[in-house]
């Protein structure tokens, strides 16, 4: 497994591992303490793993946490995603930037997101599993959603958005949003 880091957005890395295929399907390592410490992250910060399952065309997203924020580690376990990260830190070189991934089960390719940056993504197989490790506990009064189809963001998002749930179909503008 390597880390590398994602230039676009400051703090962001993904990690690639070498998943060990043959005939029965494939073996992988999907976190490795040692590599995340050699990325500076404290592999012992994540208090709390979580997996949501969405069908094609879900979009989860756009979302952070106020206050000190949410790290998390993201990776497609089964299935396909369009993942989207945008560098919301008014301090960081790379404020307002935005990137995108694929993710897939057969890569098992992980994204580290720091604290501050919104994160999302659009289910583009039939069933999609996203796997979480996260260093602060849930407080549902800091969650923060940001319209998925904000112009100012302008996401290439690649299917039609499907299933929104309520709090992501209402969510507000980035600009309201930051006010």
């Amino acid at each position: 497994m390597k880390a590398v880091p994602v230039p676009s957005i400051s703090g962001v890395w993904l990690f690639q591992p070498t998943p060990h295929r043959d005939d029965r399907g494939f073996f992988s390592r999907t976190f490795d303490a040692d590599v995340a410490r050699s990325a500076g992250i404290d592999p012992d910060a994540f208090l709390q793993d979580s997996v949501s399952r969405s069908v094609r065309g879900v979009v989860r997203g756009m979302h952070l946490r106020s206050g000190a924020g949410e790290a998390k580690l993201v990776r497609c376990s089964y299935g396909e995603v369009f993942d989207v990260v945008v560098d919301l830190r008014p301090d960081s070189p790379t404020f307002r930037a935005m990137e995108t991934f694929r993710l897939s089960g057969d890569t098992q390719e992980s994204i580290y997101i720091p604290a501050g940056c919104a994160h999302g993504f659009q289910a583009l197989s039939d069933i999609a599993d996203v796997s979480y490790r996260i260093d602060r506990a849930h407080d549902p009064s800091e969650d923060v959603a940001i319209a998925h189809d904000d112009p100012e963001l302008a996401i290439p998002w690649p299917l039609p958005a499907a299933l929104l749930s309520e709090r992501d179909a209402s969510a507000p503008t980035l600009a309201d949003a930051l006010r």
